[in-house]
């Protein structure tokens, strides 16, 4: 992938903290993944908005059956980091 060097401007502490916990990958690295970060947070804001313009604010009650799920997924990757064991017929 095409790089291109740009000029930007940060603030000394900031820049102080990310140069200490990205020496070995690299500055470059580490900015151009937070870029990406932002911009695929950016797009799925447009996204929440426009379904939201579609089919009307999500309910109290679907959004804490979505935070319900959410805690499942949360405690079985949990288990699964624990173990180092999937249940018999999952998928690698």
């Amino acid at each position: 992938m095409a790089s291109k060097k740009v000029t930007v401007t940060i603030p000394e502490d900031l820049l102080e903290e990310i140069r200490a916990e990205t020496a070995e990958r690299g500055l470059s690295a580490y900015v151009a993944e937070a870029l990406r970060f932002k911009r695929d947070r950016d797009q799925l804001a447009e996204l929440v908005d426009w379904l939201q313009e579609e089919h009307g604010p999500v309910t109290e009650a679907e959004h804490a059956t979505a935070l319900d799920e959410l805690d499942e997924l949360d405690a079985e990757h949990k288990r699964r980091r624990t173990t180092g064991r999937r249940d018999a017929g999952e998928a690698a």
